[in-house]
């Protein structure tokens, strides 16, 4: 048999063994959804909001219920391995930013599961065998368009801490918000060139004297009305805040950062088949253009972005998790700064 003939029949075999192979994969993936009908609902314990219409679109899509329930980052490790410990853990899927489940990992409440529906996503979304990264809790800062124009508006991070802002801005304390330090931090170590830098960046935004607030859901209210017409925010607001007149930056090539968003099945979960359908079903693309088109999620599914403009564009990178002990170091610095 020639070279090209041996080639022929191999890919003809190849191809036949492809067409014998998807009877039997389709028919796993029917008796796996029959199952999970049989189950009746996934439970799906979260710290993300917003999540209904995907709730309902899971069910539409597979006729089996998906049931949420939010719990709060702060309160994620406590509540799931209280139950998980007392063997009652009623959720199938978690979700809660990259260190949550980590811990949850550490402590044996993850099952390992790879769901064909990550397929194209990033390898780094993969840390290990049981959690998947979908997403990056994106952060950057927000202006009321109708009061600064876009032209006018901060162009790099370094542009905030102009005396011309003094007053104008609001952000989630810094003494004690985890997310807010963390992403300060990340400052230091993605965007600025030295310590030094960022350290003049971070007490001259300190002498602007922003206005507090205890967390970033309540930031786009005071750029909104105009009070504080910038904020320390995420763009996702524009998107849950429309018709808000919202804008976003830095438009200078500088990276957006952010948190990576994670999700699981549970170890013991009590509906498996459920819980593994649910996990497909939330990591294939039209959950996740759910996710960022009604939510304005970041979600590293590919080719799927919020519809905010210019954010197809824009670099947005994972920060490091910071233990507690970093936290806690930062976030008495930033108290002093900020108070000076």
């Amino acid at each position: 048999m020639s070279p090209i003939d041996r080639r022929a029949f191999l890919n003809l075999a190849g191809a036949a063994g492809l067409a014998s192979a998807l009877p039997a994969a389709r028919a796993a993936d029917a008796a796996g959804l029959a199952q999970a009908k049989a189950e009746g609902q996934a439970v799906f314990y979260a710290n993300i909001t917003a999540v209904k219409p995907i709730m309902e679109a899971f069910e539409a899509a597979t006729g089996v219920k998906g049931v949420y329930t939010r719990i709060s980052s702060s309160k994620f490790v406590s509540t799931v391995t209280t139950e998980f410990d007392a063997g009652k853990l009623l959720a199938d899927v978690v979700q809660g930013p990259l260190p949550v489940l980590e811990l949850l990992k550490e402590k044996g409440v993850l099952a390992p599961y790879r769901s064909p529906a990550a397929a194209g996503y990033p390898d780094w979304s993969k840390p290990d065998d049981s959690i998947q990264l979908f997403g990056i809790e994106y952060v950057s800062y927000l202006f009321n368009k109708s009061i600064v124009k876009p032209a006018d508006a901060p162009q790099r991070y370094e542009d905030l801490a102009d005396p011309k802002w003094k007053n104008k801005i609001v952000m989630a304390n810094p003494g004690n918000h985890s997310s807010t330090i963390s992403w300060l931090v990340g400052l230091k170590e993605k965007v600025f060139k030295s310590e030094g830098e960022w350290m003049n960046f971070v007490k001259g935004l300190a002498a602007n004297r922003p206005m507090f607030v205890a967390s970033f859901g309540p930031t786009p209210a005071p750029i909104e009305s105009g009070e504080k017409p910038i904020g320390i925010s995420m763009p996702k607001y524009i998107v849950t805040k429309a018709p808000a007149p919202l804008d976003w930056a830095p438009r200078s090539g500088q990276p957006l950062l952010g948190t990576p968003r994670a999700i699981a099945i549970a170890a013991k979960a009590p509906h498996p088949a459920a819980a593994r359908a649910f996990m497909d079903y939330w990591l294939s693309k039209p959950a996740m253009a759910l996710l960022a088109k009604d939510v304005g999620e970041y979600v590293l599914a590919p080719g799927v972005f919020p519809p905010i403009e210019g954010i197809d564009g824009v670099k947005v990178v994972s920060i490091r998790d910071l233990p507690n002990e970093e936290i806690e170091k930062w976030g008495a610095e930033f108290k002093k700064i900020f108070a000076a």
